[in-house]
């Protein structure tokens, strides 16, 4: 996100701490963030109505942009936080390809869609009689960048060039 918006100084991670990914997601992107001199601003947001105080935080602080944290709350709730976003003028960054085509303005994380074939690759040897137990474990192999030009023209955002270009998918 540096790239695309090199102004942010302030961000904002909306998360729930008591998803375990969410919470081993916040801690790399907390360090990877003081890293490149980015104060973070942590957004407990445990149930939907969290979100409430999440945004009246986001805007009493003045955060220049947010990351979204994926967890079930989150992801029930993308078009409200990517409503909130657009007319708050607040560059948000997601995980998963679903908060762009909701309206969020970039993700950059896993393909579900190839975790899908790979769990389905995982399926048909159990059903065919392995152990379960005898399959590896297996990390995702391809990510995938989404950004939503939409987004970033209603947020007033002229995205780099560069950063399109490398987009696996580019919404307009």
């Amino acid at each position: 996100m540096k790239e695309a918006i090199p102004a942010v100084t302030r961000l904002g991670l909306l998360s729930n701490p008591a998803v375990a990914h969410s919470a081993a997601a916040s801690r790399e992107i907390t360090t990877a963030a003081r890293a490149l001199g980015v104060q973070i601003h942590g957004l407990v947001v445990r149930n939907p109505q969290d979100l409430d105080r999440a945004f009246f935080t986001i805007t009493r602080e003045r955060l220049q942009a947010v990351f979204v944290v994926t967890d079930p709350i989150s992801f029930n709730q993308r078009a409200r936080i990517g409503d909130f976003a657009v007319k708050s003028h607040l560059p948000t960054m997601y995980e998963l390809r679903d908060y762009v085509e909701a309206g969020g303005l970039m993700a950059y994380g896993p393909s579900v869609a190839d975790l899908s074939r790979r769990a389905a690759t995982c399926m048909d040897k159990i059903l065919k009689g392995a152990r379960p137990a005898d399959l590896p474990v297996e990390q995702p192999t391809k990510f995938e960048l989404v950004i939503n030009l939409k987004t970033a023209k209603a947020l007033g955002l002229t995205i780099p060039q560069s950063v399109p270009v490398r987009a696996d998918q580019v919404f307009e």
